[in-house]
C-alpha cells in the first residue's frame, strides 16, 4: 500500500484573513469586552478603575434619566418609522412610474443623504426658530402664530423626527426602488384586466411583494432611531427639560461631560439589549414570508 505524503498546509490563507481578523479584534471584540468588564467599575478616566459589582445596573434601574430617554427614543421610534415608510414607499412608486427625468429626481431626493448630518441639523435649526425661523414665518403670515418647534417640550421631538424622515429618506427611496423593481409586471397587468384600482394594486400585490423590503427598512429606522445623536445634541442639547434627550445622548453626556465611564457602558450595553428585544419582535408580528 502506497502511503502518500503528508500535505504541507499553506500559511497564505491564514495571511490573506489575519487583515481582517486583526482588525475585529483590535476594533470590535476588545472594546466589546473591556466595555463589558467597565460595567463592574467606577471610573473617570484619570483615577484608576474602582471595583463596583452590580452598583451601576442597580443604578441604572433607578435612573429616572434612563427611563426618560429610552421613552424619548421610542417615541422619536413611533413618529420616525411610520413617516419614513410612506413617505419613501410613496417617492418610490411615483419614481418608479412613467415619468420624465426620473434621474434627476431621485438625485434630488438622495442628495440629503450624503450632506454631513451636522449641516443639515443646522439648516432645520433656522427653519425651526421661533421668531426668525422661515416655517413660523410662514405660519404668522397666514395669521396661525408661531409654533415653538424646539422650545416647547410636547413639539421637540416631533420635530426632530420630521428633520431626520427628511434627511433619510432618500436612502429608503432607493430600496423600495430595488423591491418594486423586482416585483413581476405581469401581476399589475392581470389586475387591470379585473378592474382593480391603483389602491388595490398597492394594497394587495405591491406592499406584499415587498414585504422583505419594509421589514428590512423598518429593522433600518429602528437601529437608526436608536442611534439617534446629533439632531438633539446640535439642535436642542437634550432639552427642553429632557423632552429630546435621546438614549445615545445620555449615554454621550455620562461619558465625556461626567466622566462615569462604568456607568455610561452599563447604559450602553442596556440599550443594546433593548434594540435586540425589539428587532426580535419586530421580526415575529411584522416580517411574513411569501
Amino acid at each position: 500500500m502506497q502511503v502518500r505524503p503528508k500535505k504541507k498546509r499553506s500559511i497564505l490563507p491564514y495571511l490573506l484573513v489575519s487583515p481582517y481578523m486583526l482588525f475585529f479584534l483590535v476594533f470590535v471584540a476588545f472594546p466589546v469586552l473591556f466595555s463589558f468588564f467597565l460595567t463592574f467599575h467606577k471610573w473617570n478616566i484619570i483615577s484608576p478603575m474602582e471595583y463596583s459589582g452590580m452598583d451601576n445596573y442597580t443604578r441604572m434601574f433607578n435612573d429616572r434619566l434612563f427611563w426618560k430617554s429610552l421613552r424619548n427614543t421610542l417615541w422619536f421610534l413611533v413618529i420616525h418609522i411610520p413617516l419614513q415608510i410612506i413617505f419613501a414607499l410613496g417617492l418610490a412608486v411615483f419614481l418608479n412610474s412613467k415619468i420624465k427625468f426620473k434621474g434627476l429626481f431621485r438625485s434630488v431626493f438622495f442628495l440629503p443623504v450624503i450632506v454631513s448630518g451636522v449641516v443639515v441639523t443646522i439648516m432645520w435649526q433656522q427653519l425651526y426658530g421661533f421668531n426668525g425661523g422661515v416655517i413660523n414665518q410662514l405660519l404668522n403670515s397666514i395669521g396661525l402664530g408661531r409654533v415653538g418647534w424646539l422650545t416647547n417640550p410636547a413639539m421637540s421631538m416631533p420635530s426632530i423626527a420630521i428633520m431626520a424622515t427628511w434627511k433619510n429618506v432618500g436612502l429608503y427611496i432607493i430600496l423600495f426602488l430595488v423591491g418594486l423593481q423586482a416585483v413581476p409586471e405581469h401581476y399589475y397587468e392581470a389586475a387591470e384586466i379585473d378592474g382593480a384600482s391603483s389602491w388595490q394594486k398597492l394594497w394587495y400585490i405591491t406592499i406584499p411583494a415587498i414585504n422583505p423590503t419594509i421589514f428590512m427598512v423598518i429593522i433600518l429606522s429602528t437601529i437608526g432611531g436608536f442611534s439617534l445623536f446629533i439632531e438633539p445634541y446640535v439642535m436642542t442639547g437634550g432639552g427642553p427639560l429632557n423632552s429630546s434627550l435621546s438614549s445615545v445622548l445620555y449615554i454621550y453626556k455620562q461619558a465625556f461631560e461626567f466622566y462615569h465611564m462604568g456607568y455610561a457602558a452599563t447604559l450602553g450595553f442596556a440599550f443594546a439589549f433593548i434594540i435586540l428585544i425589539i428587532i426580535v419582535i419586530q421580526k415575529k408580528y411584522i416580517e411574513k414570508k411569501y
